[in-house]
């Protein structure tokens, strides 16, 4: 097992070539965490999240996002020395795969883990330092037991020290954000493709989940599923409703692997589309072009926004507030390129853009691509399932 520092190993498999990808996780990211802490003038940062404590570990800590009290905590000092705190429950999965050498174990039900948490700051030399914590996501109850264990430690909000950090992706974590994609869209298309009138959508939500894991997720998030009338909702999943002759299909879901998340939209109609659909769908293929060729470094993320409501606004529909968001270890994740806000493409950054529409009513079109922003530009990582037409099946 290696120090704290050292390289943490994960491997994907890339669907299209079959080889496996090493993605070399906790130098870069402990690394530049270290940056952060020093600029910002902390002595240390503490992650809570189950997002954060990935970014740091490089390992998913299985029941912490499911039971809240099952606390995890990843330490950073500003010389780069890293400590974890676990559930005794999971200490032995923990061990086998965060390889972090200071590792503290608190019982379940017997131990407070915000004591562990406080003495690991203490053994570290920080019980009277300037300390970086996520206070978006710890309870105020656990926030008030660390003041108590520390009352000399001067505590700073990190959340946006983590946000920031997670923005710029490392070349590591794009090989996986890259597999992911392929993965995630393959699984999308060929489950549409299968789509006949007579099925319903949880017998295309069986297919698709099938289709996900042989690929090679190990997880998924919000998997949407709606046809006909309900195509018309923004966010809802499968239900019995059969699929009949003319029916519009918005499927979505976000695949997930060690953490990470893509997601990805495809629209699909039972048969011919309306020539109204056909417009619609072309309206928003022209946006997508329009966005691909307004991302690169140094592009304002609210001007990609504007321009792109110039196009979309010849539909006569109301937009939402943002056309695409980063992504990673959460659905969501900043910069948004919408109406609010003032942030500035990089290289390096992950996301994905969605040109959609509902209609009260009546159905919903969208189109949802991963991309990655490079030096030259925008590259698409969703690129397995054709969308410059409407997808007709059925």
């Amino acid at each position: 097992m290696g120090s704290p520092a050292t390289l943490t190993v994960s491997v994907a498999v890339d669907i299209v070539t079959g080889c496996c990808i090493v993605a070399i996780m906790d130098q870069e990211i402990i690394s530049g965490l270290k940056e952060r802490v020093s600029t910002e003038g902390l002595d240390a940062i503490v992650a809570l999240s189950p997002e954060n404590v990935t970014y740091v570990s490089g390992f998913v800590v299985p029941s912490q996002s499911l039971m809240r009290w099952r606390h995890a905590a990843c330490i950073v000092t500003a010389n780069g020395k890293v400590s974890m705190v676990a559930i005794d429950m999971e200490a032995t999965t923990v061990k086998a795969h965060a390889e972090i050498k200071d590792l503290r174990i608190y019982r379940e039900f017997i131990d407070d883990p915000m004591d562990m948490l406080a003495e690991s700051l203490r053994d570290m030399k920080l019980d009277r330092g300037k300390v970086g914590i996520e206070m978006e996501f710890l309870p105020a109850k656990d926030f008030a037991a660390l003041q108590r264990n520390l009352p000399a430690v001067q505590w700073i909000a990190a959340d946006a020290i983590f946000n920031k950090a997670r923005q710029i992706k490392t070349p590591n974590e794009l090989a996986l954000l890259r597999s992911l994609s392929k993965l995630t869209d393959k699984a999308i298309g060929d489950t549409l493709r299968q789509a006949k009138v007579g099925m319903s959508e949880l017998d295309l939500a069986g297919q698709l989940l099938t289709r996900l894991f042989a690929g090679g997720a190990e997880s998924y998030k919000l998997m949407i599923i709606a046809s006909g009338e309900r195509s018309q909702f923004p966010n809802v999943g499968p239900t019995e409703r059969k699929l009949q002759k003319g029916d519009i299909i918005r499927m979505e879901i976000f695949g997930q692997k060690n953490g990470y998340l893509t997601g990805v939209c495809r629209t699909a109609v039972v048969g011919q589309p309306t020539s109204e659909q056909e417009k619609i769908w072309a309206n928003l293929i022209e946006c997508k072009y329009l966005v691909m060729d307004l991302i690169k470094p140094g592009a304002s993320c609210p001007v990609i926004y504007r321009k792109f409501l110039e196009k979309f606004s010849a539909l006569g529909f109301e937009p939402i507030s943002f056309v695409a968001h980063g992504i990673g270890l959460h659905l969501h994740e900043e910069p948004y390129m919408g109406r609010y806000g003032d942030e500035i493409v990089q290289a390096g950054m992950v996301g994905a853009f969605e040109p959609l529409v509902y209609i009260p009513g009546r159905f919903g079109m969208q189109n949802k691509d991963m991309f990655c922003v490079t030096e030259k530009g925008c590259e698409l990582l969703s690129d397995d399932t054709p969308t410059d037409t409407l997808l007709r099946v059925g």
